[in-house]
């Protein structure tokens, strides 16, 4: 397959995701569309490391994997904390952040 196949796949994962973080409240569901964001840097990243012959890009995606993790790990974290607490779960209403 030619690589523009996967980088049109990619970009419409990227196109899907970005539209789930900016039209959804609820934090689950963002912390699930960045991970597919994520995910559609990691398929062009492999798909470019494929086309050049060479490691680099599979490397670079796993440390993206790895940093995923540690970011959802974090995000339920939170969002536990502020369940546990009585805060609102709605993003727009969230100001206990703000500093």
């Amino acid at each position: 397959m030619a690589i523009g196949w996967y980088l049109v796949v990619s970009a419409l994962i990227f196109v899907i995701g970005a539209a789930g973080v900016l039209t959804r409240r609820n934090p689950l569901v963002i912390l699930l569309c960045l991970e597919l964001m994520l995910n559609a840097a990691n398929l062009a990243l492999v798909a470019f490391a494929r086309l050049h012959g060479r490691e680099d890009g599979q490397i670079f995606a796993l440390i993206v994997l790895v940093v995923a993790a540690c970011e959802v790990t974090v995000g339920l974290g939170l969002i536990v904390a502020m369940y546990r607490r009585g805060l609102p779960i709605d993003v727009d209403e969230l100001n206990e952040l703000n500093g």
